[in-house]
């Protein structure tokens, strides 16, 4: 097999054996090129049908072409979309772009809090109701404890330090030091009542095996990532107000993957443009101990 076939192979093994071991399953859904393979490894496992919800975190800061690409995706894939907010800090202004928090603290509230509380089941969430072709109000909502996520360990210091399968606590605090070894391809499953697993069939990916395999399995992806004509695109994306592009002329998957080969962004951090990762000296880290993706 080549390098992307083993990675493939790898990811769908995490997947089904996830998805035999947590009963109450849900895989994180960011819009972005990671989330989106993440979707797409998914369907390939399960022949055409993901057998579980996918959840995407709405700040109401996301770019709008995001939400759109989001819906219509869902529908034309007939996705078990939930979409959670945190609507108290919304309603009372409580964010960055409002002026009231700092940017760490916006992210704390809109994605850690929200995230939580919508995997618990504690707050209203939305789903999507195909019949409508609108989101609803999920009338009673279930916790989830498996928690399916498109991290990968090259994109940023604190995801290296995950395993396939990480445990979280019942506050989904994550504990960096008391984590389980993963040696000759074992993985542990067997959790303590309560814990909380994130799942990482992506970890080994890098961000040029993330565009070759768009590129190879030709996955429509959100053209935020392309240049339209203004010498700059999306690396990462985020909400508006900490999100900016950088300096690419890249209009299609195949110039992206040759910007990567070329070593352009060599010296670049993938998540240079988001503006929350210079915040804290210790860059996600502090978010995710809490809960953050």
């Amino acid at each position: 097999m080549n390098p992307l076939d083993k990675l493939e192979a790898t990811s769908v093994h995490i997947l089904r054996e996830s998805y035999r071991e947590f009963k109450s399953l849900v895989m994180l859904w960011s819009i972005g090129k990671d989330s989106t393979v993440l979707l797409w490894l998914a369907r390939k496992a399960f022949f055409g049908h993901v057998p579980f919800p996918l959840m995407h975190v709405d700040t109401h800061f996301k770019i709008p072409e995001m939400i759109a690409y989001r819906d219509r995706l869902a529908l034309e894939l007939h996705l078990d979309l939930i979409v959670g907010q945190n609507k108290p800090a919304l309603d009372a202004k409580q964010t960055f772009p409002d002026g009231k928090l700092s940017r760490m603290a916006c992210c704390r509230s809109l994605k850690s809090e929200a995230l939580k509380h919508t995997l618990s089941g504690e707050w209203p969430r939305l789903r999507m109701d195909h019949d409508a072709g609108r989101l609803v109000e999920e009338k009673h909502p279930e916790p989830f404890t498996g928690v399916i996520v498109g991290a990968r360990a090259d994109e940023e210091g604190s995801r290296s330090k995950e395993r396939y399968f990480s445990a979280r606590d019942q506050q989904h605090e994550w504990d960096v030091g008391d984590q389980p070894p993963e040696l000759w391809k074992q993985y542990k499953t067997d959790f303590a009542p309560g814990t909380h697993v994130r799942i990482h069939p992506l970890l080994d990916w890098t961000e040029l095996n993330i565009w070759e395999y768009i590129e190879r399995e030709n996955i429509p992806i959100i053209s935020l990532y392309f240049d339209r004509g203004e010498g700059r695109r999306y690396r990462s994306l985020g909400c508006f107000p900490c999100t900016s592009p950088v300096e690419s002329t890249a209009r299609n998957v195949s110039e992206i993957i040759g910007e990567l080969r070329s070593g352009k962004f060599a010296d670049i951090a993938e998540r240079s443009g988001r503006e929350q990762d210079k915040e804290d000296g210790g860059g996600l880290e502090t978010l995710r101990r809490g809960g953050y993706m």
